[in-house]
């Protein structure tokens, strides 16, 4: 293949690349999108798809703001991408339940019951909603707006969307190396090299390679999630359900998405027997009735995890027109818009907001936002 001349060499086709690939291409810049594998086939399609943005609240307050943000943008990206390519996201409405089983665990709720749209619900209440639930509960928080999608839908909709307005993407496309050539840079890829005027590196974990190359001693660190579907044949279940890092998320098919463990520097993508037992025995706390279901799958996936749980989302501090957008943790399918709109704001000259840019800023101070969580 001849070198390739584009505007945007997007790294990673999962659902942060394809955001910025979609929201760039809307501005009618020449996008390249180059995937090792195919589009969203890694972390994306192992998310659960919660839009979490008042369950992650106690650790994400600070930028609480951008979460929202990101959660409200796909209210607009739901119609937008099914008008322009006829693909659903598959958003699921019932919102999310995050159970106490103790007045302790109640207590810990407070910082997101103090959200506008949480209310609380006891024992009672909830098991009116979810009569499936263990009678054990205390109540639980209902976060009526973190509803959920389909992640790897929703990454093919954008990405789809990004191709309908010019960008182009290339599967199975390894990216070897990066090289600055005057004022553009050189992608050396397994198909070929593609002339950049700009480069987004939105490879999740994979992502340390072109730190190290591109001369930073940044480190994402992997966070290995394993994940159990089964089919509920039973009541439908309407809301996600959360305790304790867990939860059961509702597919549109009567399939359960239970998850996930959370072991950290694992680099394994395969699930293990005591890491789904620990899945399964903590879903069942929450709705006994799921050790009777049947069992459909089970995979694993990797959450790119920066030293302070935020991501980076900026330029390099020495490479002009080298962008990274990484290290999203479990927010990455929450977070996919808000993220492509940044990333878009910074390559076409438009204002960031100050506290989004200091605190995902590349080079940022280690302690600034509370760091080392």
């Amino acid at each position: 293949m001849e070198s390739k001349q584009v505007d945007v060499a997007i790294v990673g086709g999962g659902i942060i690349g394809s955001s910025i690939a979609y929201y760039l291409a809307k501005e009618k810049k020449k996008v390249a999108i180059l995937e090792a594998q195919q589009i969203g086939r890694k972390s994306t399609s192992a998310a659960a798809g919660m839009l979490g943005a008042h369950s992650e609240y106690k650790e994400f307050q600070h930028l609480y703001p951008f979460a929202r943000s990101s959660q409200l943008l796909y209210k607009e990206l739901y119609e937008e991408i099914k008008e322009l390519t006829n693909i659903d996201f598959e958003k699921k409405n019932g919102g999310l339940l995050k159970l106490a089983y103790s007045e302790k665990e109640k207590q810990e709720l407070e910082s997101i019951l103090s959200l506008a749209s949480v209310e609380w619900l006891d024992c009672k209440e909830v098991r009116e909603k979810v009569p499936q639930l263990a009678v054990d509960i205390v109540g639980a928080a209902y976060l009526k707006e973190d509803v959920h999608i389909t992640p790897l839908v929703a990454c093919n909709g954008l990405s789809k969307g990004a191709q309908l307005y010019g960008a182009e993407i290339y599967e199975y496309t390894r990216v070897l190396r990066v090289e600055k050539t005057g004022i553009e840079y050189l992608v050396k890829t397994s198909q070929g090299t593609f002339i950049a005027k700009n480069v987004v590196i939105a490879s999740g974990v994979w992502s340390n390679y072109f730190f190290q190359q591109l001369g930073l001693s940044h480190e994402i660190i992997p966070v290995k999630g394993e994940c159990v579907a089964a089919i509920n044949e039973g009541t439908p279940l309407h809301y996600s359900i959360f305790h304790d890092q867990f939860y059961i998320v509702p597919r549109n098919n009567n399939e359960l998405i239970i998850g996930a463990t959370k072991k950290w520097n694992d680099w394994s993508e395969e699930p293990t027997l005591d890491g789904l037992e620990e899945v399964i025995q903590k879903a069942k706390r929450m709705v006994p009735e799921i050790g009777k279901m049947k069992w459909k799958r089970a995979w694993a996936g990797l959450r790119p995890q920066s030293y302070d749980g935020y991501p980076f989302i900026g330029e390099h501090p020495e490479l002009k027109g080298i962008y990274f957008a990484t290290g999203h943790q479990r927010n990455g399918i929450l977070l996919a818009p808000a993220t492509g709109k940044m990333i878009r704001d910074f390559i076409i000259g438009s204002p960031v907001e100050k506290e989004w840019l200091d605190a995902f800023k590349v080079d940022r101070n280690m302690f600034a936002y509370g760091g080392g969580k």
